[in-house]
Parts: C-alpha cells; structure tokens; sequence
C-alpha cells in the first residue's frame, strides 16, 4: 500500500506533520487508524505518537487549524485531545511502560518510539506511519502487524504471558478484536489467555463490561463468547451464561444445550438489528433455565417459568456487571419476562383480551419483542 499518496490527500496529515517539525520532534500516525487502514475500514479516530510532548505538540496542532479548535489536556496521562469536524485526534508522547503485580496501572516514563510500539496489546495496532520530513509516508512495522493482519490472527508483540500478566484487560480485548474482525486467536496467545483469566479479578468491572458490551455488538458476537467460554473467562465473568451450557440426561431424555441455544438466538437477532439492550435481552431470555429445570417421567424435561425467574434476575446481573439500571434494564426485564407471550398467542383459540393485554405490557417495546421472538 502507498501510504504516502494516502496521507497527500488528507490535509491534516501535512498539518501534523509542519508542526511536529517546527517543535524538532517526530511524529507518527500509531495504532488502530493504521490497522484499520489496512482493513480499509473507515475510521475518524486517530492516534499520534511523537517522540517529544504531545501536549505541547497538540496546542500547537490546534493553534494552527484555527481559534476555535479546542483541545483537551489529560495531564494524568500525559494525552492531548483536538477535535477538528469529524474528527477525533489524540496526540501522546513516547512512552515505555512497567507494572506492578497488583495493578494494571503502568508506571509511565518518556521512551523511544520502539519502547512505545513494545508496550502495544498486539501486533495489529504495534504499526505506525512516519509524518517526518526525512521518510514521510514510511511504514513501522517491527513485529510483522501488517502480516498478520493478512493471515488474520491476534498475537502480541512481546511474551503473550507477560502481555496478559501485566494487564489483563488485554485478555477482554484479544477475544473483542477477535470477534470484530473474525480473527483467530494464535495457539500460544490464547494459552497465554487461559492460564492468565484470573487476573482479570485485578480489573475494574466497569473496563471488564466496556470490552464485553463490543463482543455483544460484533458482527458474530457468538464466537467471542465462545472464546470467553474455551478460556475460562466467562465463567470468572458472567457465570450466570456459563451455567446454561450443558445437557442432562435421563432416562434417554435430553434437553437442548440452552449455551448455545441462547448463542443462535443472538447470532440471528444481530443479522437485523444493532441494539444493544435488545442483544442483551436475547443473552438473558433463558438465563433461569439451570435454575427451573425439572424432570418429569411422563413429559421429560420443564422449565416452568423460566421467564419470570429470568425476569428477577435481571436487575441483580446488570448491578452487578455494572450497566446501567435505567430504562434499559426495564426493557431488557419486560422482555426477557415476555419472550413467551407472542408465541402462545398464534394459538387459534386466543382471546382478543389476551392479545390486547400484551400489547399493553410490551408497550413501545413490542416490535423488540415479535423480533426476538
């Protein structure tokens, strides 16, 4: 790929690049906005790295586009933020990392552009573009991230084993990028995964449920739950889903595997529509099954009223994984309650007041309801 006749037509690029020369640092175009380049995904988010202050080098940039072009200083982090129309651009300096046992907060010194490409997740966003006078448009690539990408794998740029050791998250985040772009994991770095899960409990839940809600809402959130369950992490995180898989026999009777039951319906649901809390609502419609399954001799297996079961779980899960106990939680409590409802009402013999019973307890949300149904 030409990266240079790319970054001529964008302006801003040329900006960046005039200011970063008349401070005497270097800059380069670092991270995600070069992976998805590559992908040839759109993206208005952009990340600089110079090899100097960024904040300084922000001021400058936004001194430069004009008055009115704001910039937010994150001193604690040492991180500069220019919004300029549609775009969103972050300007940090160099930096290298180190970490103690019991946090995932680095200790951050200043460091060489190869020191900030090494503290990278994985090799796909260790990629950066050089915006220097000297090689403008020159590709840094030093762990094979652009390789990768083509064989569409996520591995990490240093020992996978201090990688996920050092911060975990990066543990929610392999699995995120893995389902968003349909990547494989590589072998040693879902090992590394695996062995590394319980380090997760040093994380914040809040950072946790971020990476788990951009599973939820990938193209086939299916397969990162998948990976969640190979690894052992949904377990640690969510063992409310993990308790669905499974299936109980009895004297030659069985029920459906109520995982990956729940795993369809959210694979169907997500091919039309992008709702996050209707996605929700198809990860919880079944949730109290393990908690009301019975066996009868005459009729096998029941889950009689699983749904309202279900129901009074929500609330507790949605504190507990930290999302927001608003009117999404209600909706996503009124149909998991409800989920039953429109089915039992194709039957012939249903009354009228039935029907106008559910419209009344489904309200707004009843074409959520038919589409999960």
């Amino acid at each position: 790929m030409n990266y240079k006749s790319y970054l001529d037509k964008h302006p801003i690029f040329n900006i960046v690049s005039e200011s970063a020369e008349k401070l005497g640092v270097e800059v380069y175009v670092i991270g995600g906005y070069v992976r998805d380049l590559q992908l040839k995904k759109d993206s208005k988010d952009i990340d600089f790295v110079c090899v100097g202050d960024g904040i300084i080098l922000a001021k400058a940039i936004a001194k430069s586009l004009g008055k009115e072009v704001p910039v937010v200083v994150y001193k604690k982090f040492g991180t500069a933020l220019v919004k300029y129309h549609d775009l969103e651009m972050e300007f940090v300096g160099a930096r290298k990392e180190s970490y103690q046992s019991e946090s995932r907060k680095p200790n951050v010194e200043a460091g060489t552009l190869q020191q900030d490409l090494d503290r990278r997740d994985f090799t796909i966003n260790a990629l950066g573009i050089s915006l220097n006078k000297a090689n403008y448009g020159n590709l840094i690539d030093p762990f094979g991230g652009i390789e990768a990408i083509e064989k569409k794998v996520i591995e990490t740029p240093l020992d996978p084993a201090i990688t996920f050791s050092d911060d975990p998250l990066r543990i929610m985040r392999a699995v995120r990028f893995a389902s968003q772009l349909n990547f494989d994991i590589a072998p040693e770095t879902f090992e590394a995964i695996t062995n590394n899960a319980e380090r997760l409990k040093i994380v914040s839940q809040e950072r946790i449920t971020e990476e788990l809600n951009k599973i939820i809402l990938s193209p086939l959130p299916s397969y990162g739950f998948k990976l969640l369950y190979q690894a052992g992490i949904l377990r640690l995180i969510f063992p409310e889903m993990a308790d669905l898989q499974g299936v109980e026999v009895i004297q030659e009777k069985g029920h459906k595997d109520n995982f990956y039951h729940t795993l369809k319906v959210l694979d169907n649901l997500s091919k039309t529509s992008s709702d996050l809390w209707l996605r929700w609502a198809a990860i919880l419609h079944d949730i109290a099954k393990p908690l009301t399954k019975k066996f009868d001799e005459k009729t096998g297996w029941t889950f009689h009223g699983h749904e309202d079961k279900g129901a009074k779980m929500v609330p507790e899960i949605f504190r507990r994984l930290r999302l927001p106990l608003n009117d999404k939680m209600k909706k996503v409590k009124r149909l998991v309650r409800l989920h039953l409802r429109p089915i039992a009402l194709v039957k012939e013999e249903i009354s009228e007041s039935a029907i106008r019973r559910l419209l009344f307890e489904a309200g707004e949300d009843l074409e959520d309801l038919l589409l999960l149904c």
